[in-house]
């Protein structure tokens, strides 16, 4: 009762995570007995039993011999003597019995594992390893536990109080009727003495326990504790006051400097972050400078506020354990793995200036101050970029044995199913890849030749290693899969334009009335007419069918200007439309019937001769013959 009032007096001072640390410290104290410890030591409490019984066996036949010996006359030598060397036997079999025992536990000390009782600040006094009768060692470690708790809260307790007493197999330890813990031989051999000794030693480590308890749970310690205590939290709390005071004036400090010191950061002419932006920034890692120094501070007083109070000095090893065990496994690990981290840099160093020595190299090449038979500037870039894959890849796996972690299983792991992602997920991207390069290699198009890729008409505006884009003369802009320009095909009207001209040509069916040499000469005056239509080579005239109500001119021009191919027909038309109207040539197309008799030419008005009259009906009639 003493105890529990003592106890109900530190409550107030320890936040809740100390009380669930507590609970966790206590089941967690004792170790879980697992699958393989249970099978050794079943196997050792096997091969104990049968020795158990024929100790027994020997135990009432040594009892018996000397009870005959006791009995038989002293005259009677011969059959003393033969008794003694029975009791003899039986002496040096306990002996080996003994020695057997001691080797199968030195055999078992390195596999099996004990299990300790716990005293009262959660602390081992001493590790029970054998079971005794129907109790596991774990569960008489537990017993023994509670047993010694229970005996501090004992106001009859004195340390003379405690008494040895052996028994039939054991050496009991006793508080009046009560048995504390009992000593089996076995335990006896596990620690390497014997039962009485054993059971000395556990009876002064539980004094000691209980003395020692009892004195740090005084109420003079107890209240100098407490005080410790109060002053660590008033000095926590006023650091923790006086570190939000601290940063208030410093978020304060920061808003008054706006457009004074804090004018943004710019990089050339491009403005990394803005005033208002770079306030934000600021009163961003103020709040975290803040906040991690408040974590100090609590981190650093919980562990000593722990180790104030006995039941929980040791919650104040494990929180420093938690920052100071993974810092100091992390730099053991950087230090072990440097030696690789040197190899890793030397290795990126060399590949860093091979990959620039490639990429002057290339521009070179694309600059046309470096001539390679057979290849052409524009394959510099794409060869480039195909080769620095390729050299980085090569790097990769030079790199890859000295990664941390690289001979795990999860990692191998990880990197066959990323494997499998790229694989499987990008197929159609590799399509695409591939088809870019063999464009490029094929040389189909440049950038601002004038193409038709399938339906699609337009100048080619970028080339990537995925798809090319292609603005229409509508300004509209279509993106084509690599893949499908590499399926369809592909129409350049911009290759041969600057060295032979591109031929224009566009048909004009006139009808049979006007002379073939005449229509030539019109159409050829009309392409002359037309801008970007060259005079050298000359336009020409090809009939190109004889159809039945009509003959099919078609009129052929030479151009540089392969992307004024709109405007070109345009004016085209038009001036074909003029010159033949000028030259008084219907165009009667594509199937025009006239009746001339009576009929206005379909000649526009501004054409007509001065003297132009419509032509009259003719009438013809025939007589009748009289007779």
């Amino acid at each position: 009762m003493n105890t529990h009032r003592k106890r109900s007096l530190l409550t107030w001072l320890l936040i809740a995570t100390v009380s669930f640390l507590l609970a966790a410290q206590k089941h967690t104290s004792i170790p879980v007995n697992d699958s393989v410890n249970a099978t050794i030591l079943n196997e050792y409490k096997t091969k104990l039993t049968a020795i158990e019984k024929q100790r027994i066996t020997d135990s009432v036949k040594q009892s018996q011999l000397e009870l005959q010996l006791s009995s038989v006359r002293s005259a009677d030598s011969t059959k003393k003597e033969a008794l003694q060397k029975q009791l003899l036997a039986l002496q040096e079999k306990e002996s080996l019995r003994l020695a057997f025992k001691k080797a199968q536990i030195d055999s078992l000390r390195s596999t099996v594992k004990g299990y300790p009782v716990i005293g009262f600040f959660n602390d081992t006094l001493f590790t029970l390893y054998s079971r005794l009768g129907s109790f596991s060692a774990k569960d008489r470690a537990i017993a023994v536990s509670e047993r010694i708790h229970t005996l501090a809260g004992n106001y009859k307790y004195k340390a003379d109080s405690l008494k040895i007493c052996p028994s039939e197999s054991t050496t009991d330890l006793t508080f009046g009727d009560n048995i504390i813990v009992s000593v089996s031989e076995n335990d006896a051999l596990w620690n390497g003495t014997n039962q009485d000794a054993l059971t000395q030693k556990y009876k002064e480590i539980i004094v000691t326990s209980i003395s020692k308890y009892k004195a740090e749970t005084s109420w003079t310690i107890l209240s100098k504790q407490i005080g410790f205590a109060i002053l660590i939290l008033i000095i926590a709390f006023v650091l923790i006051y006086y570190i939000g005071k601290g940063s208030k004036w410093m978020a304060k400090g920061i808003l008054q400097q706006e457009n004074k010191r804090i004018k943004g950061i710019n990089i050339k002419d491009y403005t990394l972050f803005d005033t208002k932006q770079q306030i934000r920034v600021l009163l961003n890692v103020n709040a975290v400078v803040k906040w991690l120094m408040i974590l100090v501070v609590v981190y650093v007083a919980l562990p000593i506020l722990f180790s104030i109070f006995p039941w929980t000095k040791n919650f104040a090893s494990i929180l420093l354990g938690y920052i100071f065990n993974p810092v100091k496994a992390i730099a053991l690990a950087l230090w072990d793995y440097l030696p690789k981290l040197i190899t890793i840099l030397v290795i990126l160093f060399v590949f860093r200036y091979i990959i620039k020595g490639l990429h002057f190299l290339k521009n070179e090449v694309e600059k046309d101050r470096l001539h390679l038979p057979g290849f052409y500037p524009d394959w510099a870039n794409p060869t480039y970029q195909l080769i620095k894959v390729l050299i980085l890849a090569f790097m990769f796996v030079v790199i890859f044995p000295y990664l941390p972690g690289s001979d795990s299983p999860i990692f191998k792991g990880v990197s066959v199913f990323l494997g499998f992602l790229i694989t499987f997920g990008s197929s159609g991207s590799l399509s695409n890849i591939i088809s870019g390069f063999v464009i490029t290699y094929m040389r189909l198009f440049k950038i601002g030749d004038r193409v038709k890729i399938g339906e699609v008409v337009g100048d080619v505006i970028e080339k990537s290693l995925l798809v090319t884009r292609v603005r229409t003369i509508k300004n509209e802009i279509i993106s084509i899969p690599n893949s499908t320009v590499m399926s369809s095909h592909t129409i350049n009207y911009s290759s041969e334009a600057p060295a032979k001209g591109l031929i224009l040509h566009t048909t004009v069916t006139i009808g049979y009335d006007v002379p073939w040499k005449d229509m030539h000469q019109a159409l050829i005056d009309a392409a002359l007419r037309t801008e970007f239509i060259l005079h050298e080579p000359l336009p020409f005239v090809l009939q190109t069918s004889l159809d039945d109500f009509y003959v099919s001119y078609q009129i052929n021009g030479y151009t540089k200007e392969p992307n004024q191919q709109v405007v070109i027909y345009s004016h085209l038309h038009q001036n074909i439309q003029d010159v033949c109207n000028e030259r008084g040539i219907e165009i009667l197309s594509p199937h025009y019937r006239y009746e001339r008799d009576g009929n206005v030419t379909s000649i526009p008005e501004k054409y007509w001769p001065k003297d132009y009259k419509p032509p009259t009906f003719k009438v013809s009639i025939k007589k009748e013959d009289p007779k």
